[in-house]
């Protein structure tokens, strides 16, 4: 019994970050921010960081930033079965006082697939190219908020985007060192 307790509490505290957050939407400025800051996390502002990389090192560290692009291609991968496997709604869909800000991008909130690729990439290329990581830790932080602040996730879809986007950058940087190939 305990366990189904904690659970009830662990949901009502992620209900009420989200309804939290979520109210900062009502201002339209902060809305507008985060709905850009939104659409360039769907990928521009990361091709654009890939880009810039690449141009800083020209050949050197494109085998990185292909890497990058695999462990992304997985990482939709993982984000997508663990949405269809988890079915969680999400929160503007199940509760009346969460306002839309965006259009989602699939049906499902868990995991946040944004912020799994926000932090992967600012691992991954953060690691290659530190200095853009003062551009890139900031956006991050951004997106993962925008997620919540538009209504779209949960603090806990979130925080395990941000988990599983940790970990493929760690199998990346690790696997790229494996062969021998990054520095």
């Amino acid at each position: 019994m305990m366990l189904q307790e904690l659970k009830i509490r662990m949901l009502a505290l992620d209900l009420k970050g989200c309804i939290y957050l979520n109210r900062f939407s009502k201002v339209k400025l902060v809305a507008r921010f985060f709905k850009v800051v939104s659409r360039l996390g769907d990928g521009t502002f990361w091709y654009a960081m890939m880009l810039t990389t690449w141009l800083m090192h020209k050949n050197s560290y494109y085998r990185q930033i292909i890497y990058l692009m695999i462990a992304s291609s997985c990482a939709t991968l993982l984000y997508k079965l663990l949405k269809h496997k988890t079915t969680r709604p999400r929160p503007y869909q199940v509760h009346q006082v969460i306002v839309l800000g965006e259009r989602p991008l699939d049906h499902f909130s868990f995991p946040s697939g944004h912020t799994l690729h926000a932090v992967l990439s600012t691992i991954v290329l953060g690691y290659i190219q530190p200095v853009l990581l003062v551009i890139m830790i900031p956006f991050t932080l951004c997106v993962a908020l925008s997620r919540m602040v538009l209504g779209l996730h949960y603090p806990s879809d979130v925080l395990v985007g941000a988990i599983l986007g940790a970990t493929m950058a760690a199998l990346v940087i690790n696997l790229s060192f494996y062969f021998n190939i990054l520095l």
